[in-house]
């Protein structure tokens, strides 16, 4: 019985230590990297490109796995599709962030927001959901993927295509 009784309590002594071990924080809605990627977002609303946020081996996926934007190539990506706009930014409507430590400690940014662009062309006014994610180490975000259904953007750009050059041939 005092066998029994001596196991019993070293087990509730294991159980309680593990329990009472301090657990890494792996989710959170409020970090530094958190706070790099809304000034990222605030940056790319106001046109002011700063990649001093990425790595200088930082590569950005937008809806693609392939052919990655490279850090130094931002700038000339955002201001080639800038000409298509009269307005365009993320709206602030229920933007939502997280950042997580994946079980290999990688450290990834999450977010969710709503983008609304004014087409040049057409007038036409645009409402996109989008979600981003950035990776980041030592504080600088190393990979950023950005993901959304781009198809109505591609369609309104076509039929202004096509009518600037139906009246070109005429």
């Amino acid at each position: 019985m005092k066998i029994l009784k001596t196991v019993f309590l070293l087990g509730l002594a294991i159980v309680l230590f593990v329990a009472c071990e301090k657990q890494e924080k792996r989710y959170t809605q409020q970090s530094p990297e958190i706070e790099t990627v809304k000034k990222h977002i605030e940056n790319y609303n106001s046109k002011n490109y700063d990649i001093s946020v990425f790595a200088d081996t930082s590569k950005t996926y937008f809806n693609s796995k392939d052919n990655p934007i490279l850090s130094k190539d931002i700038i000339a990506y955002h201001k080639t599709n800038d000409v298509n706009y009269s307005s365009r930014g993320f709206t602030g409507e229920d933007p939502d962030y997280e950042m997580v430590i994946t079980d290999d400690g990688d450290t990834w940014v999450n977010c969710w927001l709503n983008w609304k662009a004014t087409l040049v062309g057409n007038g036409k006014e645009i409402n996109i959901p989008i979600h981003l994610t950035y990776q980041f180490i030592d504080g600088k975000i190393v990979k950023e993927l950005g993901y959304w259904d781009g198809t109505e953007v591609a369609m309104n750009l076509q039929a202004i295509e096509a009518a600037k050059n139906n009246s070109e041939s005429e």
